[in-house]
């Protein structure tokens, strides 16, 4: 028998969180987030769930192509757009659609020849201050670009950096005010919104959105969870209880003896640690469910394993289950406790855990 620990990945909530996504946003063709393995969740598994998507995101060309060669149809655009001129020959092989962001890249793009056309999103700093091209810059790229012959559409785009705050209605607006900027917003399809601002910021919605993360349940939002967003977790990480032991007053559990018994109680040691990607920053007190009911890991997280508070469970057992984050636990508060975000653990979700798929 294999080690106890296991994710699963809820086919059937995905489908339902991308209905939410089109409930915000009728009027716009919808882009699935798709970097980083899906979230964790499995690229390929992912995009061959999502068929009536209107086109993919992601970042790297192998990870294209891998989906070019399932049969994955759909325009899919490389975020962080081509690192060198040979990249141009892939992306005009698998119809990959591209960002330019830099204008090295606009140079290589000129002086790429082929008979084919390429679709670009054109990426504007607007404040977030990571990639894109001022506004001024933008407007002469697009002159640049409508006289290149194996140039196809052209999309606006930029990247929303205080979407998740529900009071950053000044800082959105300064970021759609340099975005309007570049003169041909007129006439030219954009994408502006990531998940928070397609649920908050209506008025960002325009050609396309590009949900990530509430596609795979959780809240993009700084004050509200995913069941008020009524998105359901797509992830499920469980393990189970291998060991029991029984503590008296002033004992101390794992490393540095984090914990200290304050009376005579009882721990379960989990299956599950670091090293699958639980985070090991977890403090005592991080939320878990045991047997169905909810208590506290207690001290810190080690590799392989971790130690849960037993005080007030029922019938637990060697063997009973325990879910670390999904159903019934939102991943945010555990990222919450480990200060961190429900992002970083999705994607950190180990290769040795066993990945099971639920319609």
């Amino acid at each position: 028998m294999s080690r106890p620990i296991s994710a699963q990945i809820n086919l059937t909530a995905l489908k339902h969180n991308l209905s939410i996504v089109r409930q915000y946003a009728k009027h716009s063709r919808i882009m699935a987030v798709i970097k980083a393995n899906a979230y964790g969740h499995g690229l390929i598994r992912v995009a061959k769930t999502l068929t009536n998507i209107d086109a993919f995101a992601l970042l790297e060309i192998e990870a294209a192509i891998q989906l070019r060669e399932v049969g994955i149809h759909q325009p899919i655009l490389l975020l962080e757009g081509f690192f060198s001129e040979s990249d141009l020959t892939s992306i005009n092989q698998y119809r990959l659609d591209t960002v330019i962001h830099h204008p090295e890249q606009l140079m290589m793009l000129a002086n790429y020849r082929t008979d084919k056309k390429i679709n670009l999103f054109l990426k504007i700093n607007t404040g977030m201050n990571r990639l894109g091209l001022t506004p001024r810059e933008g407007a002469k790229a697009i002159h640049t670009l409508k006289n290149l012959p194996h140039v196809g559409e052209i999309t606006l785009m930029t990247h929303l950096a205080c979407a998740d705050d529900p009071a950053a209605h000044r800082e959105i607006n300064d970021q759609l005010t340099i975005f309007s900027e570049v003169p041909s917003i007129t006439h030219l399809p954009c994408s502006l919104a990531n998940s928070a601002a397609t649920i908050q910021y209506p008025q960002t919605h325009q050609h396309w959105v590009r949900p990530g993360i509430m596609l795979y349940g959780a809240s993009p939002l700084i004050h509200r969870t995913a069941t008020e967003l009524d998105l359901n977790p797509v992830m499920t990480v469980s393990s189970k209880i291998i060991a029991l032991q029984q503590l008296n007053t002033n004992d101390k559990v794992g490393y540095s003896g984090a914990f200290q018994a304050q009376q005579p109680m009882q721990i379960g040691i989990v299956a599950a640690g670091y090293a699958d990607g639980y985070p090991r920053h977890a403090q005592t007190g991080t939320p878990i469910i045991v047997n169905g009911q909810r208590t506290r890991i207690v001290g810190r997280v080690s590799m392989d394993m971790l130690a849960v508070d037993l005080t007030g469970i029922r019938n637990v057992t060697l063997g009973s289950p325990v879910i670390l984050w999904g159903d019934h636990l939102p991943i945010e508060e555990v990222a919450k406790a480990a200060g961190t975000i429900s992002y970083e653990l999705f994607c950190s979700l180990s290769s040795r855990v066993k990945v099971m798929t639920i319609e």
